[in-house]
């Protein structure tokens, strides 16, 4: 058992760490550097590979395997790898421009030398061999036209439309004003645009023409939504909207007003004297707001003034019939100012509602209709169940 007793013992102490004390540690650290001394925990090797130099002579080394030999094999592979790299830039060369081309405008080669093309700065446009002079979008062309030229050559504009064809849902003909006197040949544009079912834009300058073509293009795929005014269902956004189209009437005066007539038509048939008592709405606002609602639409025309007597005395006999033609006219026109009713915001509403009044009555008529219908099904199911209760009783 002792023997026993003393190999554990001696197997134990083979197994302890011993940790080197301070004073060791500082003598190891004092001692010089030499290339023969061996690399410890305290001395660390200078490089990489003088610390894993031991790695080569053990068992667990085996040397790297030699380099491909330089033959026609390695060649093949280059000139595979060429061809893919021309075949990819060449790819890549391509999918951009038609990209580029997509998002750019289209310009014919007519237009070259034309001086709008300098004012085309906030979109990219590049040379193409089209029909139209400007391609905006697959389904979107324009024209463009000066007037100055539209005065030399007249037919040049129904040529040109005749040559796009239908081929375009949006044809937009761009016409430069560039001359004095503009109602004639504007007048004739305009109507050949409209007798070919094409949209005119008028620019009185080579930079509003250019922004027309930008402004085209950057909207090319938006909704038409986009430039949709948007307003609230309810009912105090709709009365904000129609009392602040008139002048000096804010959104605190609306909710001012609002409270204390409680509808638009109560507004409208408050006296000067009740909108002045409302809080925060002085003369000004007063009449504005009272003019707005009781002003006629037509507006008052200058009566001719009548020609004096002393200067009819003067004139001779067959001026004298022109005097009286005129002294009709005269009256005549004010026989027809007193016939027509002053049509005012009111009298139009009124006359409005009265037009569609039938339409109103019969959707008031069906819902009667409707309710009574129900509360028959009630009485008859009502009837029906109690016929039901008696049987069984």
């Amino acid at each position: 058992m002792g023997d026993a007793e003393r190999e554990g013992g001696e197997k134990k102490k083979s197994f302890v760490i011993q940790i080197p004390s301070y004073e060791e540690v500082m003598e190891c650290s004092s001692q010089p550097k030499t290339a023969s001394s061996s690399s410890s925990l305290f001395n660390p090797t200078p490089s990489f590979s003088q610390a894993f130099k031991f790695v080569k002579n053990s068992e667990f080394y085996s040397p790297p395997p030699p380099p491909p030999p330089s033959s026609s094999q390695s060649a093949t592979p280059r000139q595979v790898n060429s061809s893919h790299v021309t075949a990819s830039s060449s790819s890549s060369t391509a999918t951009p421009s038609s990209s580029a081309n997509r998002n750019a405008i289209l310009v014919s080669n007519r237009q070259k030398g034309n001086p709008l093309l300098k004012h085309i700065r906030n979109v990219r446009w590049t040379f193409a061999d089209i029909v139209c002079d400007y391609l905006l979008g697959p389904n979107t062309c324009a024209l463009y036209l000066s007037l100055r030229y539209h005065l030399l050559h007249p037919d040049y504009l129904y040529f040109r439309i005749r040559e796009l064809q239908k081929n375009f849902r949006l044809r937009i003909i761009l016409c430069h004003v560039d001359v004095e006197d503009v109602i004639k040949p504007l007048l004739e544009v305009t109507r050949t645009s409209l007798l070919h079912d094409c949209s005119l834009l008028c620019g009185w300058s080579l930079e509003e023409c250019g922004r027309y073509l930008e402004t085209v293009k950057v909207y090319e795929n938006k909704p038409a939504d986009l430039i949709q005014g948007q307003m609230d269902g309810d009912y105090l956004s709709r009365l904000n909207h129609a009392l602040t189209a008139i002048r000096h009437v804010n959104k605190t005066d609306v909710v001012t007003l609002g409270s204390t007539f409680g509808s638009l038509s109560h507004v409208m048939d408050a006296s000067m004297e009740d909108l002045a008592r409302c809080p925060g709405i002085g003369e000004r606002k007063v009449k504005r707001l009272y003019d707005a609602f009781h002003e006629p639409f037509k507006r008052e025309v200058p009566k001719r003034q009548c020609i004096p007597e002393t200067s009819v005395a003067n004139e001779s006999h067959p001026g004298s019939s022109n005097t009286k033609e005129d002294e009709k006219e005269i009256v005549d026109t004010s026989n027809s100012e007193k016939k027509e009713p002053e049509v005012t915001i009111k009298s139009a509403l009124s006359a409005a509602f009265a037009k569609y009044s039938h339409k109103i009555t019969r959707k008031k008529n069906n819902k009667s209709r409707e309710e009574e219908e129900g509360k028959c099904s009630t009485n008859e199911e009502a009837k029906t169940g109690d016929a039901n209760g008696s049987n069984n009783c």
